[in-house]
């Protein structure tokens, strides 16, 4: 039903538009008594085979929501009811910004692909934790940047403060350094800053009574060095895994129009399937397994969900393929890892 008759007409409008429409009809939709358990009924798979314990975490299932669409944590309650196993918000930061002007979101339909250049659009980490005080179970991941007019110097104090504002809130920590949408951010990338960060973030994490799992999202341009860099860095901070992959700044192989094609921003979607699993596999290989990874990355099949799995992902995130594919997939995925298991 989605793929046939309502995402025709969702993508036959503004794509930003069309998100926030989205979720002021799923929240209305929810607030019907029965609708959130018609919602369960019809996409939510629970068997103790799809159980997973990552990161010192119970995961319901292995499939979650990556950061980016529920930025601000409005919808993560209503979301879970699409059967996923957690659900990562933000990207969130210190003070609330706009982000980059519009238009800033674009739908390749040819690539089953998604270009943005949101730039950290959020309302700031302490108006998310209002929200966050109302969930009702579900198991959140708390993406952090830095906002866009801290000099990258300054960047640690950023992600220090929402850590602190997150920390009784979220159940993980993803420290985002990778979106291409904020101008030097990816250079916090480089080992030395990136090093320093971590360190910073675990040593105030080490003084807490009960320690949170931080995670790094990378992003798949790295180079196989860089790649090296991030398992030596892992290994010297002692964070709990990495989020692989971010949306990239290649635009190789794309079968859409050029000037659609050739618009800033990251890549999601289809066209990144390939090279999020070669990064995955690349990690787990080259650490010898040595720390846990999150899939995410042109995930919009259960052969593409497979794969990631079997690359050496212990738990996967949609975006883009829950989009395009609707929440379906997710009860594809999940029946189909438990039939493996039997």
């Amino acid at each position: 039903m989605y793929k046939s008759l309502i995402r025709p007409i969702l993508f036959n409008y503004d794509p930003e538009k069309v998100h926030h429409f989205t979720f002021r009809m799923i929240r209305m939709l929810s607030k019907i008594p029965f609708v959130s358990k018609v919602f369960r009924h019809l996409y939510m798979v629970e068997n103790k085979t799809l159980e997973r314990e990552v990161f010192g975490l119970k995961f319901k299932n292995p499939v979650g929501l990556a950061a980016g669409f529920d930025k601000d944590a409005k919808l993560f309650n209503e979301l879970s009811d699409f059967g996923f196993g957690f659900i990562e918000i933000g990207t969130l930061t210190p003070k609330p910004q706009e982000g980059n002007p519009k238009k800033r979101l674009f739908r390749l339909r040819s690539d089953a692909a998604i270009i943005n250049r949101m730039g950290f659009n959020n309302g700031g980490v302490e108006d998310a934790v209002k929200r966050l005080k109302k969930n009702r179970g579900v198991l959140i991941g708390g993406n952090i940047g830095k906002n866009k007019v801290t000099p990258n110097e300054s960047a640690v104090e950023d992600y220090k403060i929402c850590f602190d504002a997150l920390f009784e809130y979220v159940d993980y920590f993803v420290v985002n350094v990778s979106s291409p949408n904020t101008p030097n951010l990816r250079a916090l990338q480089d080992k030395e800053p990136l090093t320093e960060l971590l360190l910073a973030l675990q040593h105030k994490n080490q003084q807490q009574p009960t320690p949170k799992p931080i995670l790094l999202k990378i992003a798949p341009d790295l180079t196989d060095e860089q790649l090296l860099d991030i398992i030596d860095i892992i290994r010297e901070t002692k964070i709990a895994g990495v989020i692989a992959t971010n949306t990239t700044i290649s635009r190789k192989g794309l079968k859409s129009n050029l000037t659609l094609a050739n618009e800033r921003g990251g890549l999601s979607g289809k066209p990144l399937t390939n090279r999020s699993t070669e990064v995955i596999r690349f990690l787990s290989e080259k650490s010898n397994k040595a720390f846990p990874i999150i899939g995410v990355g042109g995930i919009h099949s259960v052969d593409d969900a497979l794969e990631k799995l079997d690359a050496g992902a212990s738990l996967i995130q949609l975006y883009t393929g829950f989009i395009y594919e609707g929440p379906k997939l997710i009860t594809q995925i999940n029946k189909k890892l438990i039939s493996k298991a039997q």
